[in-house]
């Protein structure tokens, strides 16, 4: 083979291996930002189940303060 072929093969498997490890630092990356928004995923659950609305706690509120109101009622 001539020399310029071989200079050919030899740029060209310098640019693959330049593309595969770019590729491979894409994937880590995406890896990471995966398992972050993994994370918030589960702290946005957390903080909607710790702040649920009014309506889901009022039962049990009012069935504790029913000994509160019928003493005023009687009152």
């Amino acid at each position: 083979m001539p020399v310029v072929a071989w200079v050919t093969v030899v740029i060209a498997a310098v640019i693959i291996v330049v593309a595969a490890v770019g590729l491979l630092r894409v994937i880590f990356h995406l890896r990471a930002v995966t398992a972050t928004l993994d994370d918030v995923i589960g702290g946005v659950g957390v903080i909607a189940q710790r702040t649920s609305t009014v309506p889901e706690v009022l039962p049990s509120v009012n069935a504790s303060l029913k000994p509160v109101r019928d003493f005023c009622e009687a009152i």
